[in-house]
């Protein structure tokens, strides 16, 4: 049965209004949201206004949600014109619950399919590559990726194994680097470093201990910078793939560098003197 209407005007403030004439609070339905707990080893979260922007510019990457405040959503609006996927609005602690209380997160949470990783004969012949042996820590690898797309690398080679993967913190710490700086993975680092030198790669390998200053060493293209993990540094066999062993020079008391600060300053000293590629 249809309940007729009575004719009469609807009393009380008009919607979406308050009774003291506030505009209400938009509610935020959890209903379109899904568990994420597992979403780490499938796919890639990725947080933080400039992880997550990047990856929405990136025509590459496929996605699958997109949770945004308010404010996040807003600002999205006014960079994208046409965002590639709708964001789902929800509270700044509902980002929170997923990714941890103490993530800069800036009200944005993307799930993103992985990108594909490029192999070793995809390399041009005049790249610039870093080899990553073993570092596991993802702020620094995050970093590494950073310092790298600022400074024209061409790929980062690391290991299937003993290597963050291209999520989460490292995203965050990388700052949207991801989108620009395509991985390299390998199932042995050896026979890849070999595989390098016979394409034709200077393969120049860090060591605290290396017979000569990075600075002194004439480098070309192709090019392959080897860096190790803090305190173990380079493994033996690691080392003796590289065609040569060099270090960092530092004037002050301390030696020893992070290893994405030992990065940023190779980089420096070997992307001023390497020119850029012919391609």
């Amino acid at each position: 049965m249809t309940e007729k209407s009575s004719g009469k005007q609807r009393k009380g403030p008009p919607h979406g209004v308050r009774a003291d004439g506030r505009p209400r609070r938009a509610s935020f339905s959890r209903k379109s949201l899904r568990p994420l707990e597992n979403d780490a080893e499938d796919g890639a979260l990725l947080y933080g206004w400039h992880a997550v922007s990047e990856a929405l510019a990136n025509p590459r990457r496929a996605f699958r949600t997109l949770l945004a405040t308010e404010n996040a959503a807003r600002r999205l609006s006014e960079v994208f014109h046409n965002l590639p996927i709708a964001p789902t609005l929800v509270r700044p602690d509902e980002i929170d619950r997923r990714v941890g209380a103490d993530a800069v997160h800036q009200g944005l949470l993307l799930h993103a399919e992985s990108l594909p990783a490029l192999t070793v004969e995809d390399l041009a012949r005049d790249s610039f590559i870093l080899v990553l042996d073993q570092i596991t820590d993802p702020h620094n690898v995050g970093a590494i990726v950073r310092t790298a797309c600022a400074f024209g690398v061409d790929a980062i080679l690391t290991t299937a194994r003993h290597s963050p993967a291209a999520t989460g913190v490292l995203a965050k710490s990388a700052s949207g680097g991801l989108e620009h700086v395509p991985f390299v993975t390998v199932r042995n680092l050896a026979g890849a470093l070999q595989t390098l030198s016979e394409r034709g790669f200077l393969c120049i390998g860090l060591d605290s201990e290396g017979a000569e200053p990075l600075a002194d060493i004439p480098v070309r293209r192709p090019l392959a910078l080897v860096l190790g993990a803090e305190g173990k540094g380079l493994r033996q066999l690691t080392r003796e793939r590289c065609n040569v062993l060099a270090r960092l020079d530092v004037p002050g008391k301390i030696k020893s560098l992070n290893v994405s600060n030992a990065a940023a300053i190779a980089l420096y000293a070997v992307t001023s003197r390497l020119g850029a590629p012919t391609a």
